[in-house]
C-alpha cells in the first residue's frame, strides 16, 4: 500500500515530523508482552505508514461480536451518498454529549467525514446511549485510515469488543459516570497532593473530574495523544486512567510553580478550574514531551486493571442503587398543575413548580398528591406517620408563625424508621435535600455531592446509624466506625455515596414516637416535636446548611405531599 494512502485526510504540514516515515518499516512481533513494550517505547512513532499498519493489525485482533459492521457495510449504506459533498454541519448524535470533533491534523473536509462516520455508527449501534469520547477516537483513527469505510470498520470493532475484562470505550452513562468516580478514587490514592489541590480550589470536585477522559481524548496535542493511542490499542482502557493521573500530577506541579510555592489557593467556580486544566493540557507540549508524559504515567506503582475493574463495578452498583443510570438532563419540565384542583395552604402553584424543578428528574412528571396536612388531620405525629407510610419519596412543607416557609425532599418511606426499633435511627439516601422558600429561595443538597473531600469511611450496606435527638448529637457522632475488611475497596466518589463518614455526613431522615428529624451531624436541619407545633432548625453536617428559618419556631401549618403514579399503594 502506498504511503500516501494513509495521508489523504491529514494536513501533512501540521503533522510535521509525524508525517515522515523514518525508523523501522515493519513490526515482526507476536508476543503480547513484547508488543506492549514496543508500544510504550514508541517503536513505530516515527513512521506514519507503519503506525497505520500496526493500528490495523491491532484492531483486527480485537475479539468482537459475531455480527460487527465492516467497511462493506459502510460502503453499502453510503452508496450514492459517497458522491455527495460531506458537511460538518451535520449534527452529531446526542450520545456524544455535545463534544465536538477535535481537528488535530485533519484537513477541513476530513472533519465532515468524521461527522459522517459517527452518524453511520449511530445507526449500526442503537444500544449506544452515551459515548462522549467517540468524536476524538474517530478523528484520531481517520488520520491513519485509507478511507472512511476503513475508519468506520476500525471504530466498529472497538465498539463491538466483547473480550471479557477488556474495556475500550464507555457506551452508557452508567459506565461513563462510574468511570469518573473511579478516577476520583484513583486520584485520591495515587496523586493525593494533586487531588488536594483540586479539593482546595474547586467547589465541585466531581464536576472537575467529569472531564478526565476529555483531557486525554480531546485536549492533548496530537503529538502526545497518538503516543497514548499506541498503548491504548494494546493495553486498553487502563492507559487512559494512567495518563489522566499523570496529567493531574503535571498540572499540580505547574500550579505550584506559578504560585511560587505559595499554598494560599482560593476556592472558585468549578468551571474555571476545568477551563484552567483544559488550557494547561492543550499547551502541555511546551513543558512536557510525549515520552515524559508516558514515563510519568507508567511510573505509578501497584496500579492494576483488577483494582480499576473492582472500583468500576462498585461504583456502577452504587449508581444503580440510586437509580442514576442515565444522564439527568433537566429539560425544564413544567409541572402541569391544575389551579382548580391543586390546593396548598403553604405554597402557590408557582412555588410548587419551582420546588419540582429541584427534584430528581424521574419524579418530575409525577403529580403532587396531598397526603397529610395539620389543618385537616390535626397536630399528631402518629397521624402523620399513618398518612405518610407506604409512600416514597415525599415532600415536607412547613410554614412558621413568622411566615417563613421551609421543607425537605425525603427519598425514603417513613416506615423505614421501624427498623431501628425504639431507637431513633437515620435512614434515607443522598437524594434528600432541604430548602427554604421564604424569605428567600435556596436548596441545600447532600454535602458530599459538592464536597467529597469531607468523606472518610464507606458505610456498609444495610448498616444503620444510631441517631440522636438534639441533646444526643455529640454522643452519636463520636461512635466508632466499623472496621473495613482487609483489601476492601472504598470508592472515593461512589455514586454520590463516596467514602462516607456515616456518622455525620449521611444522616438524612429519622423518626420515632416523639419527634422527626431531617439532617444530622453537629445539629439538625429540621427537628419537629411529637405535637407538630414546635420545631428547631440549625446547621448540620449532612446538608451543610444554615438555619432554614428562626432557630426555634412555632409551626403554623405542616403539609406532606406524595408523588402520584410512583408511589406504592398504601
Amino acid at each position: 500500500m502506498a504511503e500516501e494512502d494513509y495521508g489523504s485526510f491529514v494536513d501533512l504540514n501540521q503533522m510535521g515530523e509525524l508525517a515522515k516515515s523514518s525508523g523501522p518499516t515493519k513490526v515482526d512481533c507476536k508476543d503480547l508482552k513484547e508488543f506492549k513494550q514496543m508500544a510504550r517505547q514508541g517503536y513505530w512513532a516515527k513512521n506514519h505508514k507503519l503506525r497505520a499498519q500496526v493500528y490495523q493489525q491491532l484492531i483486527k485482533a480485537i475479539p468482537c461480536r459475531t455480527v460487527t459492521p465492516d467497511a462493506e457495510v459502510y460502503r453499502d449504506i453510503m452508496g450514492s451518498a459517497s458522491t455527495k459533498k460531506r458537511s460538518s454541519s451535520i449534527p452529531l448524535p446526542e450520545f456524544v454529549d455535545g463534544n465536538p470533533v477535535p481537528h488535530y491534523c485533519l484537513k477541513p473536509d476530513a472533519v465532515a467525514s468524521v461527522h459522517q462516520i459517527i452518524n453511520c455508527l449511530a445507526g449500526q449501534f442503537p444500544d449506544i446511549s452515551f459515548c462522549p469520547s467517540l468524536p476524538a477516537v474517530t478523528s484520531l483513527l481517520l488520520h491513519f485510515s485509507i478511507d472512511e469505510a476503513q475508519c468506520f470498520e476500525h471504530i466498529s470493532r472497538i465498539l463491538a469488543c466483547n473480550e471479557p475484562g477488556k474495556r475500550l470505550l464507555d457506551q452508557t452513562f452508567l459506565a461513563y459516570e462510574s468511570g469518573c468516580m473511579t478516577f476520583g478514587d484513583l486520584a485520591n490514592k495515587y496523586c493525593a497532593p494533586a487531588h488536594k489541590l483540586i479539593v482546595a480550589t474547586a467547589q465541585d470536585v466531581l464536576e472537575v473530574y467529569s472531564d478526565w477522559q476529555r483531557w486525554v481524548l480531546g485536549d492533548l496535542p496530537f503529538s502526545h495523544v497518538v503516543r497514548v493511542l499506541d498503548v491504548y490499542l494494546v493495553e486498553g482502557y487502563k492507559i487512559l486512567f494512567r495518563v489522566a493521573i499523570a496529567l493531574l500530577k503535571f498540572y499540580r506541579k505547574h500550579k505550584a510553580g506559578a504560585q511560587g510555592g505559595q499554598g494560599n489557593q482560593q476556592q472558585q467556580d468549578s468551571a474555571k478550574v476545568k477551563a484552567d486544566i483544559q488550557a494547561f493540557v492543550k499547551g502541555i507540549a511546551s513543558t512536557v514531551t510525549p515520552d515524559k508524559l508516558l514515563e510519568k504515567a507508567f511510573s505509578i506503582r501497584l496500579f492494576s486493571r483488577k483494582e480499576i475493574t473492582l472500583l468500576q463495578l462498585t461504583n456502577e452498583k452504587s449508581l444503580q442503587q440510586k437509580g442514576i443510570t442515565v444522564k439527568q438532563k433537566r429539560r425544564n419540565v413544567q409541572l402541569a398543575l391544575n389551579p382548580d384542583t391543586f390546593s396548598s395552604e403553604i405554597v402557590s402553584a408557582k412555588e410548587m413548580r419551582d420546588i419540582w424543578s429541584w427534584i430528581p428528574e424521574r419524579f418530575a412528571l409525577c403529580q403532587p398528591q396531598l397526603l397529610f396536612t395539620t389543618s385537616t388531620h390535626g397536630c399528631s405525629l402518629n397521624r402523620f406517620y399513618s398518612h405518610c407510610e407506604g409512600y416514597e419519596p415525599t415532600l415536607l412543607l412547613i410554614r412558621t408563625t413568622d411566615g417563613d416557609v421551609c421543607g425537605a425532599f425525603l427519598s425514603s418511606d417513613w416506615e423505614e424508621r421501624k427498623r431501628g426499633g425504639n431507637k431513633l435511627s437515620f435512614f434515607g439516601t443522598g437524594e434528600c435535600f432541604v430548602f427554604r422558600l421564604k424569605p428567600e429561595m435556596e436548596r441545600y443538597e447532600w454535602v458530599v455531592i459538592r464536597h467529597p473531600e469531607l468523606a472518610s469511611s464507606i458505610k456498609n450496606q444495610g448498616q444503620e446509624n444510631t441517631a440522636s435527638s438534639e441533646s444526643q448529637n455529640s454522643d452519636s457522632n463520636s461512635l466508632q466506625q466499623p472496621e473495613k475488611p482487609a483489601g476492601d475497596l472504598s470508592p472515593f466518589l461512589s455514586a454520590r455515596h463516596f467514602n462516607l463518614n456515616s456518622k455525620n455526613t449521611s444522616m438524612f431522615m429519622a423518626g420515632n414516637f416523639d419527634s422527626i428529624i431531617v439532617g444530622g451531624g453537629d445539629g439538625n436541619a429540621l427537628y419537629i416535636d411529637s405535637e407538630l407545633n414546635h420545631g428547631r432548625t440549625g446547621s448540620c453536617t449532612t446538608f451543610d446548611n444554615p438555619p432554614l428559618c428562626a432557630e426555634s419556631f412555632q409551626v403554623s401549618l405542616l403539609e406532606v405531599w406524595g408523588f402520584q403514579d410512583t408511589m406504592a399503594a398504601s
